[in-house]
């Protein structure tokens, strides 16, 4: 095994992690929630993309357009939560950054639009809602109840 870090820098190093990353159950889960989310879920990518399928109740602030517009649509007090395409795609880090850069705070959803749509959470397109509940990716979303985890 290579040098593995100290039990106290692994530490030091998850509990930073947690601090900026969410996941889509947890977004789901806030969203659900009595009482709103406590943050504004941002939709960094194109308006294609944006159309093609995004979050319900997300706002939409291409990652470019972010230092034109955050200031018109982001109340500074609330926290931002951005996400992009999917884990193969750094959009969300990118907007995450030019947030944080203009004094926000701001975590990032780990698995973007892609791991939302696999675990079956229900999503809008430019024509609508649509449900994917009933067809969750099994490899992503655990079949019965909460992964545990």
């Amino acid at each position: 095994m290579p040098h593995a870090p100290t039990p106290a820098q692994a530490a030091a190093h998850f509990r930073a992690s947690l601090a900026f990353h969410t996941d889509v159950s947890d977004v789901a889960a806030a969203l659900a929630a009595d009482g709103g989310p406590g943050f504004v879920l941002l939709d960094s990518r194109s308006t294609p993309a944006w159309d093609q399928g995004h979050v319900p109740g997300a706002l939409h602030l291409p990652t470019a357009l972010i230092p034109e517009r955050a200031a018109r649509l982001l109340d500074p007090s609330v926290p931002v939560v951005t996400y992009c395409w999917g884990p193969g795609c750094n959009g969300a880090t990118r907007a995450a950054l030019a947030l944080a850069e203009l004094g926000y705070r701001v975590k990032e959803m780990l698995g973007g639009f892609e791991y939302w749509v696999r675990e079956g959470f229900a999503y809008e397109t430019a024509e609508g809602e649509r449900d994917r509940r009933e067809t969750a990716d099994p490899l992503t979303a655990p079949v019965a109840g909460a992964c545990g985890c």
